[in-house]
């Protein structure tokens, strides 16, 4: 089994189901420490403008520059990973399953830590690194992000440049205490954009 399909088997057991186990080290939290918010995401929570209408409105603090280019929008579901340290719950990685179109073309997904996202077509691969963000209430926040695609790499992410997450819903750390070493995955669902210079 090669390693995109060995992450996409992974991550799938993960935004099946909120808390699923991810190798064996995602647990759900218990009553204590759950809270509000931190359980799946219905659909109806998804923001309406995510699912057409031109998408979301996007922020001028994360606007991309000058020179960039739409050329893939895709929808994500998953869950932001959360692990206990010193008492409080500290983002650890996303693990999410992607899916849309890019150049045109049906792409699938998975994005994972550093954060990186791989095309489990061509297996093509980017990552990136937060530019600026916009807050949103109750949810994760939306973010520009600069892309570095993998070295070699020929694909649907070869040339990104800039990655938007946008329409968050979802996702934000659980208040309250925990127990140390403890992790927890909290559903979230967001637009993701992806840019090419041009």
């Amino acid at each position: 089994m090669n390693k995109t399909k060995s992450r996409m088997l992974k991550i799938g057991s993960a935004v099946a189901v909120a808390g699923a186990l991810i190798g064996g080290t995602l647990a759900t939290a218990n009553a204590a420490e759950q809270a509000p918010g931190t359980t799946e995401v219905a659909a109806a929570d998804v923001s309406a403008e995510s699912r057409g209408g031109g998408g979301p409105r996007i922020p001028q603090e994360i606007a991309v520059p000058a020179g960039n280019r739409l050329i893939g929008t895709m929808q994500a579901r998953g869950q932001q990973v959360y692990t206990c340290t010193a008492g409080a719950w500290v983002f650890t990685e996303p693990a999410a399953t992607l899916t849309g179109r890019v150049n045109n073309r049906p792409v699938t997904a998975i994005h994972f830590k550093a954060p990186t996202w791989e095309s489990i077509d061509d297996g093509s691969l980017v990552t990136a690194t937060v530019q600026a963000t916009s807050p949103v209430t109750g949810s994760i926040a939306q973010l520009l992000l600069k892309a570095t695609p993998a070295a070699g790499s020929n694909g649907v992410f070869s040339k990104v440049t800039f990655i938007h997450r946008l329409a968050t819903s979802g996702g934000a750390a659980p208040a309250g205490a925990c127990t140390e070493g403890a992790r927890l995955g909290v559903a979230y669902r967001a637009e993701y954009r992806f840019y090419t210079a041009g």
